[in-house]
């Protein structure tokens, strides 16, 4: 029985090649187009967040975060975390690392907020997508990239790709919470008050459901920081380069301080896109 079951394999593999090579041959020019603006994004925010002098971009990264949260015990904080990593050499890996998670973080939240709403107001669509998140956040990550490297080859892009793969179930899933979690009451008294489908949505549903939805944005920008390392094993720079060579070459004190280096970014990153409370 064992041999029979065996011996009739279903070629799963084969036919995603075979989707694959359809993809590549009808659809070629608009990936060559998207890899390319992507490219251009991602090399084009480094370049800008490289062009200030480094201390000077740190001090204004440090006071735009205490101004914002009003918090001089936080700005301080985040200038000392940024200067320890330029300390260990790792200003400019940082900054390309910041780079994709930034415009992965973006990608996922438009494409994730506006699907949230959909299936928010369609109970039916969110239990049909629900499957599809529950294997996009628990398939191996290196499965992605795959399919990824093969359509958009080697660089910054199919790691890009990947990490909004990753990531971009959390906008979905909190939205969807955010919008089905504002309490029914609040929708009565905007449809007693004549509002309409649109109005009800961006000024009585969105401002209720914020804090829900900029845990998901914070979410997302931790799943995409958990990403580095392995968008770097496809070519992908940033911190996770150094840790990726400090791998393959069983070099201790580099990999010590390049993972050193992401934990201290994903604590800044963390608490600077918190949620501003207020006063």
């Amino acid at each position: 029985m064992e041999s029979w079951i065996t011996s009739h394999k279903i070629p799963l593999g084969a036919w995603m090649k075979v989707v694959i090579e359809f993809i590549q041959d009808h659809f070629g020019p608009a990936i060559d187009l998207i890899s390319d603006g992507l490219k251009v994004l991602i090399e084009g925010l480094t370049k800008l967040l490289l062009l200030p002098p480094p201390l000077l971009m740190l001090a204004a990264i440090a006071l735009a975060a205490g101004f914002y949260h009003r918090s001089a015990k936080l700005g301080v904080g985040v200038g000392l975390s940024l200067l320890l990593i330029m300390n260990l050499g790792y200003w400019d890996a940082t900054m390309e690392t910041l780079s994709l998670v930034g415009v992965a973080t973006l990608v996922s939240v438009v494409i994730g907020v506006p699907i949230g709403v959909y299936t928010a107001h369609r109970p039916w669509a969110y239990e049909a997508l629900r499957p599809v998140l529950d294997l996009m956040q628990t398939l191996p990550t290196f499965v992605y990239l795959i399919p990824t490297l093969v359509l958009f080859g080697l660089g910054v892009v199919p790691g890009m790709i990947s990490t909004v793969i990753f990531a971009v179930p959390a906008p979905i899933r909190l939205t969807y919470l955010g919008i089905t979690s504002v309490p029914k009451p609040l929708i009565e008294a905007g449809e007693a008050f004549g509002a309409t489908k649109s109005q009800l949505l961006w000024k009585v549903e969105l401002p209720s459901a914020l804090p829900t939805i900029m845990a998901g944005v914070n979410q997302c920008i931790m799943l995409s920081l958990s990403m580095v390392v392995i968008a770097a094993l496809v070519g992908a720079g940033g911190l996770g380069k150094p840790v990726v060579r400090a791998l393959n070459t069983v070099n201790i004190p580099m990999g010590f301080e390049a993972g050193f280096a992401i934990v201290l970014l994903a604590i800044v990153l963390d608490r600077v896109a918190k949620r501003r409370e207020r006063i």
